[in-house]
């Protein structure tokens, strides 16, 4: 079979066309379509198996904070939406909103979800009476619609999935600690530890954050052009919706208080982050622990009982605790097939054909590094299972590197944006000011968080010493 520098290449390469290889790496990947209505998309099995993945991972992190899913309408009435100002107006543009039904005009127009605070306000006021209520904890997996200008796959799409939890507090300290809690135990934990993307964790500007919330925090990636991708955001609402939706209770003396509430939420956008965060030139590169099909066995012939052994194989793997899929399909070439797995990111490949049955051994592929070595059919489950492991920190390591080594110190507006050409700037918020930032944005940079010195979050941009990361983004 002819090396990969002698055949055509598959995708556009990144550095020719960053853009444009996103997307070629969706079509052939076959992760998703764009939908039949303008800026809608279809989600591919293999694209939907890695939202699958992120799930369940997620999921598990939310209900080990103590929140419980629940499912909300999808239609709300758009007085709900009317009843905290600011929020409608943030959502204003982006609404779909329904006025005929069954044949007829509604008496009220119904918002399809943009997200569900309104919706999920109404309820809290109704199962909330006492103290001893609260938190409710509350989150759920849905669909959300908001109509997009500038539609993207998986990153600006129309119609997306996400999960939103929404939780009521019994104080300020408890709402903002919970907030918290979720930023760094369930997102930012998932997206390093899982996903192997280093976000940077901090907190959005008063222009930036959430319409109706007190202060929205986030985590920000940087792509593999440099841009910066909003992968999460966790936000505190004061009592803002807790006040236009009357969501009170009595406390221990009896007296009626406003409760504090939070809400915060990922979406199918975090598929786009790991295209853009991982991929290459030869396709996706998924982290292991997230990897739907973590090694593939591709049977090269059948002949000599070689599909038989690359079954064991793959069951073998399977009963060692690996995602492992068989490939027989040996009515395609080896080359054909090995292209696919390569573009859809699978982190290992067997490859076994009657020569390596006959020596007792099976080739493995290393994705990550290109490599091809020669193991022992006995044994290989040890081999795969630290080469998954290997794969994960490296991949992390390499996403780190990325970012330090284009992230730069700057000392005024003119070097932001001239570092946002390529990567992140770093810059003095007192420096900055809010009318920085607005400069910052006529010439298409963002203001994506701001950090303490140590790197943690701080709790008002109103701190002394804060420092902005700008950046252009996705």
């Amino acid at each position: 079979m002819a090396g990969s520098k002698d055949r055509a290449p598959v995708l556009t390469p990144q550095a020719e066309d960053f853009p444009r290889w996103y997307q070629d790496l969706i079509n052939k990947a076959e992760l998703a379509d764009n939908g039949p209505v303008r800026g809608t998309m279809v989600i591919r099995p293999y694209g939907y198996a890695l939202w699958e993945r992120m799930q369940a991972e997620l999921d598990a992190r939310i209900k080990a904070a103590g929140a419980e899913n629940a499912y909300f309408p999808l239609f709300i009435p758009e007085s709900y939406l009317r009843r905290e100002a600011e929020h409608v107006e943030g959502f204003s543009p982006e609404l779909a909103v329904v006025t005929v039904a069954g044949g007829k005009e509604l008496e009220e127009p119904v918002v399809v979800r943009p997200t569900s605070e309104t919706v999920i306000g109404e309820f809290m006021a109704k199962w909330v009476q006492s103290y001893r209520d609260l938190p409710l904890l509350l989150n759920q997996w849905a669909n959300v619609v908001r109509w997009e200008l500038r539609p993207r796959v998986f990153l600006r799409t129309s119609e997306f999935l996400w999960q939103e939890g929404h939780t009521a507090h019994v104080s300020e300290a408890d709402a903002r600690d919970y907030a918290v809690r979720i930023l760094h135990e369930v997102y930012e934990d998932f997206m390093v530890n899982v996903l192997a993307i280093p976000v940077v964790v901090g907190r959005k500007t008063r222009k930036e954050r959430f319409a109706g919330a007190t202060n929205t925090m986030t985590c920000e990636a940087m792509t593999g052009d440099g841009k910066a991708l909003q992968m999460g955001t966790s936000h505190e609402l004061g009592q803002n919706f807790a006040r236009a939706f009357e969501i009170t209770y009595l406390d221990e003396h009896g007296t009626q208080q406003l409760a504090w509430t939070t809400s915060w939420g990922v979406s199918t956008r975090m598929v786009g982050g790991l295209i853009m965060c991982h991929g290459d030139d030869r396709g996706l590169r998924v982290p292991p622990r997230l990897a739907p099909i973590q090694a593939v066995v591709l049977a090269v012939r059948d002949e000599g009982g070689v599909v038989a052994e690359a079954r064991r194989l793959a069951e073998m793997l399977g009963g060692a605790g690996v995602r492992a899929r068989l490939d027989d399909r040996v009515a395609l070439s080896l080359g054909r097939r090995a292209t696919d797995w390569e573009l859809k990111g699978v982190p290992v490949r067997l490859e076994l054909g009657p020569r390596d049955l006959a020596a007792g051994e099976v080739t493995l592929v290393d994705r990550l590094a290109g490599t091809k070595s020669a193991v022992p059919l006995e044994g290989v489950d040890k081999a795969v299972s630290d080469l998954l492991e290997a794969q994960q920190s490296a991949l992390l390591r390499s996403a780190t590197e990325r970012r330090e080594a284009r992230t730069r110190d700057v000392s005024d507006l003119g070097e932001a944006v001239e570092a946002a050409t390529t990567g992140w700037a770093r810059v003095s918020w007192s420096r900055l000011g809010e009318e920085g930032e607005a400069e910052l944005a006529e010439r298409g940079v963002t203001v994506r968080c701001l950090l303490r010195p140590d790197g943690s979050v701080p709790e008002s941009q109103d701190e002394e010493g804060l420092v902005a990361v700008v950046a252009r983004a996705y």
